[in-house]
This record gives C-alpha cells, structure tokens and sequence, in this order.
C-alpha cells in the first residue's frame, strides 16, 4: 500500500547533562539527574539527590543507542528512515521525576525538562510534538506547569504516571482541576507507566528480579489508570477529556474492557451504575498505543475498534522494537487498508488534537 506518514504515538528523548546545567536554577543544580557507580560497580541513576534502584542496563549498550535520542538532527533523519512524519516525545530520566520526595525539586525539574524539550523541539516543530512532564506531587502545580507547557511551549498532552503518587490515584477528586484543563486546552492525558521501582506499582511487593517486575509493572499499572479513570468517574465527569495508555501494549485491553463492563452489571448493586458500560466511555474518550510487532493486535482491533489504538516506536530505549516499524503494520494482511490509516495517522491525529 502506498507510504502514510504514520504519527510516533510515544517516542523518547533521552536528556543530557547539558540540559540541566542550562535550565535549571542554579541552587537546584546539584539535585540534576546523573549517574554514578554504586559500591558493587553498578551504574545507578541519582535524581534530586536520591539514588534509584538498580536497573540492569550493560554499560556497553550505552554508546550504541541511536543518537536521536538527545540530538533532534538525528531523530529527524531515523524518522525519515522510518516513514514516521511526526513524534510525540516522552522522558528517559524524566519518567522517574514522580517519585522523588521533594514537591520543591519536581517542580524544578520538571520545569528545566519542558524548557529542554523545547529546545530540542525547535529543529522541526511541525515534526518534533513535546508532551510536559508536570509536578504529580503537587496537583496545583501540575495547574500551572501545563498552562506553560500547552500555552507557552506549545506541548501536544501531558505525562501522569499511573501509579499513586501522593497517595493519589488517576481518579482522586484532585485531578479534575487538571482534567478539566485538558479538555479546554485541547490535549490529552497521557498515561505513561515506567518501571523505575520507587513508587507503588505492580510487580515490586513480590518480585527482586527487574524483569518480572517489568512484565508486571505496564500493564497492569495500565489498567488500572484505566479503572481509575472510567469506573471512578473521570471520564464522566469530563467528557471533553481525551486519555492515552502508552508503552505497554494493547493486548490486555479486550479482556480489561469486557470484565469492567461484566462488573458493572453483576455487582451494580455495590456500586453506583453510570451512564454508560466502561468499554462506551474507552471508545468515547481513550486510546492504547500498540507495539508494532504485536501479534495480538488485528484482534484487538476487531474486539475495541478501529478508532482506539494508536502506532508507537518507543525509540530509542533498548527494549523497543527494531526493524521497519511501519511496514509491520502496513504488511498485516488481517487489517484492512482503513483500519492501517487510523492506527498509523488519524488516531494519533485525533488523540493529539493534530491537523
């Protein structure tokens, strides 16, 4: 089929050290991310002076990632080798920003990241789309972090993580300042869980190995975000607001939908029953993104809609799907010419608020 100038869904920049040494205020520069062997020699993440725990990651890796990742000349042109027309950028260091301890630093950080990210956005603005990173401690300063990024930066969503943050989840009361702003700005909720092991989050409470805490920790922390946001009432309270899930594939949706709807009539007596069935309110006003090479995908396509997923590379990190990710969508025989233009284009395009 011909070339569609598909939309990244979620890439990633990766932030170098020059970043912070530019944007943030200089009593809040030695809280800047960096990284630092431990006392057994392992490389470890230092972020507002607190170390993260441990994530395997050979150091020989390091020098091998695609440049794009902090060089915006490079993105554009693995883009091109890509077919990807427009990217939505996420964090590296900036996924572990939610829980850090001090409110005073995350907004600091945050703030110095959005400015960066701008920065790196400027090579090509109509290509290169930022999503803020915000404050989550501090849902009044997510207020005013998102009036700038949107209004000033000209940012294309902004990042929750799923997790309770605060001892907040997505659908605490104290979010609907936030969502409500979304919706008037015109951009999404993006939801974008990270396995950085110092908040709450599935898989950490009975796991020391990292990647069975992996496999556990995106989906599952995924849907929960979802079960926050619809069962809890967000999404009926807002009706104007527009939620992605993103990085951890789409597979687990049909089952999620189904049993969010099953239990709203089986246990309504237990419950306020709302309006509409769950899985009504995810095709209203959500989106999941897809790994490309997921083998489940004509079938959630058939079971959720051809409106609610959208394509994502998740480059550069190390884990993302290599190969030539359009043509893993555009060579499935299962899904039709129109269902390829939503996943790779409109959807994204709606999602994003994009003409």
């Amino acid at each position: 089929m011909p070339q569609l100038p598909a939309i990244d869904a979620d890439g990633h920049v990766q932030e170098p050290e020059s970043a912070w040494a530019r944007h943030l205020p200089e009593h809040y520069r030695p809280f800047a991310p960096r990284r630092q062997r431990d006392s057994r020699g392992r490389t470890r993440v230092i972020i507002g002076g607190e170390e993260k725990p441990y994530i395997p990651f050979p150091d020989a890796m390091l020098p091998a990632l695609p440049a794009g990742g902090h060089d915006p000349k490079a993105r554009l042109a693995d883009m091109d080798r890509q077919r990807i027309a427009r990217s939505l950028l996420f964090p590296t260091m900036g996924l572990m920003f939610a829980g850090l301890a001090r409110a005073d630093v995350q907004i600091a950080l945050c703030r110095a990241y959005n400015d960066w990210l701008r920065e790196f956005c400027d090579a090509d603005p109509a290509r290169l789309l930022g999503v803020a990173v915000v404050p989550q401690l501090d849902p009044l300063e997510c207020l005013v972090e998102t009036r700038r990024a949107v209004g000033e930066l000209g940012f294309r969503g902004v990042m929750l993580r799923p997790n309770p943050i605060g001892g907040r989840s997505l659908h605490d009361p104290a979010w609907d300042p936030l969502y409500a702003l979304l919706a008037e700005l015109d951009v999404p909720l993006c939801v974008h869980e990270g396995t950085t092991q110092e908040v709450p989050q599935s898989g950490r409470d009975r796991f020391d190995d990292f990647v069975m805490r992996h496999v556990a920790s995106h989906p599952h922390e995924q849907q929960l975000g979802v079960l926050a946001l619809v069962m809890g009432g967000a999404l009926e309270r807002h009706p104007g607001l527009r939620a992605v899930f993103l990085e951890s594939g789409c597979g687990w949706l049909p089952h999620w939908l189904d049993r969010m709807d099953e239990h709203v009539e089986a246990w309504h007596f237990a419950m306020p029953k709302p309006p509409l069935r769950p899985s009504e309110y995810f095709r209203r006003q959500c989106f999941v993104s897809c790994d490309p090479n997921e083998r489940a995908l004509p079938a959630v396509v058939s079971l959720c809609g051809e409106d609610v997923v959208v394509f994502a590379s998740d480059y550069p990190h190390p884990d993302a799907v290599a190969g030539d990710l359009v043509a893993q969508i555009t060579d499935r025989a299962e899904l039709s010419q129109q269902a390829i233009e939503k996943l790779l284009v409109g959807n994204a395009a709606r999602c994003f608020g994009l003409a």
